[in-house]
């Protein structure tokens, strides 16, 4: 049996941790069938980015780093390139349409008809400080006859085409492009997180149908709208799972550190009817005085709140963009922030929908370590890699001798500067 291998990498540079997965791609050439085999896994606390943006360059770039070497580590392999993930209040997305004429009206619609007509539908005007990173075809039309998936080799005079466009900051994304260039990695493609969590997420079902896909990170929390297999909706919500762990913080009078552990613990809890397992003695998790409280008094009065402010918040968009009518499949939630206790109960009383934790699929390897929610992003960035024909370079793959990174590249530098005359 003949394959072909090869490596593919996706970064998550989020609010509260920066993931890096390097995965192995084996095709069959009999088949053209895939298997993903995850070969390495790491995680970095992370610093310098609030809410998907860049605040302060090095500490991002030392993040990175430590989470890229990580990875390498453990796949054996060192990166040249990598598929980054892009969030932030600073997404935008609206849908646009393109109309063009068929350019041989006796023949079949063409490959070349089509990027034509997605070229006219994505002309719009942008300011300067906006980028365009997506431009998904939702349906064509050949000759008014709605529906159409894939024109080409079609018959018709004209072709119409309804896409989504989702556009971010200029400078954000070269503020992430520049941490990744330090680090010694070159962005093969930006990727809106919520496109690439609903890569590892969503069933095709469930995008057919019509879903929301609710992606809660530390710093936000990012929509993505399915509709008959199509993207309708992309936004971000400048709220997160962070703002549970101020609360706990506030509320308790604790570190950020302390409470932090204290949310962590109480996801993992299962109820208890027994009243003396309730008590919960904050001695534990670093407070200095003998402090017992009700995990019940936490959940209820401080964690639910913000739960459904964050739902209430996704609620209003929706109303907002009219969408509520074109969900019936329901919610799924993932992300860091979906680990939270009471989400799902939260999330079904703010929406009156079905609600399902999103746990990433699609892989093979190590699945024990991204099994989670907290993953979907990253694990998405490799699904999503994976159905892009690689460029002749070699997407993410591996190069003998990298660079060096910023930090051991600045101390050659300085070397050689001091021993010249």
């Amino acid at each position: 049996m003949k394959t072909k291998s090869r490596v593919i990498a996706g970064i998550e540079l989020g609010s509260s941790k920066i993931t890096t997965i390097i995965a192995s791609a084996q095709t069959d050439l009999a088949d053209f069938s895939t298997t993903l085999n995850v070969v390495g896994v790491s995680t970095a606390e992370s610093r310098g980015i609030r809410k998907g943006q860049i605040v302060d360059l090095e500490e991002a770039i030392e993040a990175t780093i430590s989470s890229v070497e990580g990875a390498e580590r453990m796949a054996g392999y060192n990166l040249a390139s990598a598929y980054v993930s892009l969030g932030g209040a600073h997404i935008m997305s609206q849908n646009t349409r393109g109309v063009v004429a068929v350019s041989n009206p006796n023949e079949e619609i063409s490959k070349e008809d089509v990027e034509r007509v997605i070229d006219a539908a994505s002309a719009v005007s942008l300011p300067s400080s906006r980028q365009l990173i997506h431009v998904i075809p939702r349906e064509y039309l050949v000759d008014g006859e709605e529906g159409v998936k894939d024109p080409i080799g079609m018959t018709g005079v004209r072709l119409e085409v309804e896409t989504h466009l989702i556009t971010a900051s200029a400078a954000a994304v070269k503020n992430i492009e520049k941490v990744l260039n330090e680090v010694g990695i070159s962005v093969d493609e930006f990727v809106y997180c919520g496109i690439a969590a609903s890569e590892a997420i969503l069933t095709k079902t469930e995008k057919e149908l019509g879903c929301v896909l609710v992606d809660i990170g530390g710093g936000t929390t990012s929509l993505a709208v399915f509709n008959e297999g199509s993207l309708i909706y992309s936004g971000v919500i400048p709220i997160g799972s962070k703002n549970v762990t101020n609360d706990l913080a506030i509320g308790l009078r604790v570190s950020l550190e302390s409470s932090e552990k204290i949310k962590v613990m109480l996801s993992k809890s299962k109820p208890s009817k027994d009243k003396d397992s309730d008590q919960l003695n904050l001695t534990s998790f670093g407070v200095e005085e003998n402090k017992k409280i009700s995990k019940k008094t936490l959940v209820e009065g401080i964690i639910r709140p913000r739960l459904n402010e964050i739902f209430t918040m996704v609620k209003n968009q929706l109303e907002k963009e009219k969408l509520m009518s074109k969900i019936p499949s329901g919610i799924v939630v993932t992300g860091g922030g979906a680990n939270v206790i009471g989400l799902e109960e939260s999330a079904r009383r703010m929406l009156q929908y079905p609600v399902r934790l999103g746990i990433p699929e699609g892989m093979n390897g190590l699945i024990d370590d991204v099994a989670n929610p907290s993953f979907a992003t990253p694990v998405g960035l490799i699904l999503y890699g994976q159905k892009k024909t690689p460029k002749d370079s070699g997407t993410s793959f591996v190069k003998k001798f990298k660079l060096p990174t910023k930090g051991i590249a600045s101390k050659i530098i300085t070397t050689l500067k001091d021993l010249l005359p």
